[in-house]
C-alpha cells in the first residue's frame, strides 16, 4: 500500500488525536505504517463522531454514514471519495468490514447518557471497539491469520486490556460530560477490573510468537497497557482524578520493548 496523500492525511489525523497509536505506528516497520495509519484514522473519526454535536439524531447519522461506507466496501461497490474511506477500501476484507461495523454500532453508547446495562455490556463495548480494531489491524497486516483461533483470542484479550486502560484514562472527561462510565465505581471494583484484564493480557513474547512477524505491529499500541493497569490495581483512586500516566522515559523504553 503506497504512502500517498490520503495516507499522509490519515497519519496527521492520528498524530493529532491519538498520540499513543501514532508512536506505535512510527515504531513499526515502514511496510506496516500505511495500513495502521488508515485504520487508526478511521477509529479516530468514528470515536469522535458522537461528540461533535449535542443533537443525538445528528450523531446517529454520523455513525450511520460510516456503517454505510463499510457496507459499500464489504459489497465491493463503488465507495465515496474520502481521505480515510478511499485508502480503507483498498485493503479491508469483507469479514473485516463486519468487525468494524460492530465497532461503529458499539459507539452508539457514546451518544447517550445512559449507563452500561451491566458488566457484560461494558465488556462487549471493549470487545467490539478496541479489541475488534486490534484484530482487524492484525488481519490486514497478515491475511493468513485464522479467525477464532489462538491468534484472535490473544489479540482480542490484548485489545480489551488496552481498551480498558484507555477507557479508565477517559473516566474524568466522560463524567464531565454527564456520562456514567463505570458499572461499579467503587475503588475495589475498579481495581478488580484492571486485575482481571492484566491476568488475561498475554505476554508480549507469546503474542509475537503466535502472530508472526507480519502482524506484530498490530499489537504495538498496547505498549503502555500493562503499566497503566498496574497503576489502577495499586491505587484505583487515580482513575477518578485522571492521574493515570507513564513517564516519557518509561514510555520510550516500553515502546522499544513492544516494537
Amino acid at each position: 500500500m503506497s504512502f500517498d496523500a490520503d495516507v499522509t492525511a490519515c497519519a496527521a489525523i492520528v498524530e493529532k488525536a491519538d498520540p499513543d497509536r501514532f508512536a506505535a505506528v512510527m515504531a513499526s516497520p515502514v511496510a506496516a505504517r500505511a495500513v495502521l495509519f488508515v485504520l487508526y484514522a478511521f477509529n479516530v473519526e468514528v470515536s469522535r463522531a458522537p461528540w461533535l454535536t449535542q443533537e443525538t439524531m445528528i450523531a446517529e447519522m454520523r455513525l450511520q454514514w460510516w456503517r454505510d461506507v463499510l457496507e459499500e466496501i464489504g459489497q465491493g461497490a463503488q465507495v465515496r471519495r474520502h481521505e480515510v474511506v478511499t485508502p480503507l477500501s483498498g485493503f479491508l476484507s469483507e469479514p473485516a468490514t463486519q468487525v468494524l461495523d460492530r465497532l461503529v454500532a458499539a459507539r452508539r453508547w457514546d451518544i447517550y447518557k445512559d449507563a452500561f446495562e451491566d458488566a457484560a455490556h461494558f465488556d462487549n463495548y471493549l470487545n467490539e471497539t478496541a479489541a475488534g480494531l486490534m484484530w482487524v489491524a492484525a488481519c490486514a497486516l497478515d491475511p493468513d491469520l485464522t479467525p477464532q483461533g489462538d491468534a484472535e483470542t490473544m489479540v482480542r484479550a490484548c485489545g480489551r486490556a488496552t481498551g480498558l486502560a484507555r477507557f479508565l484514562q477517559a473516566v474524568p472527561a466522560l463524567e464531565s460530560h454527564s456520562r456514567i462510565p463505570l458499572v461499579d465505581g467503587r475503588a475495589e471494583a475498579i481495581a478488580d477490573l484492571a486485575r482481571a484484564a492484566l491476568d488475561a493480557l498475554p505476554a508480549p513474547k507469546l503474542l509475537k510468537r503466535t502472530l508472526g512477524d507480519a502482524a506484530k505491529p498490530a499489537i504495538t499500541e498496547a505498549f503502555v497497557t500493562r503499566s497503566l493497569l498496574k497503576q489502577v490495581v495499586q491505587d484505583p483512586r487515580r482513575v477518578a482524578v485522571g492521574d493515570l500516566q507513564v513517564h516519557p522515559m518509561r514510555r520510550a523504553a516500553l515502546l522499544w520493548r513492544w516494537s
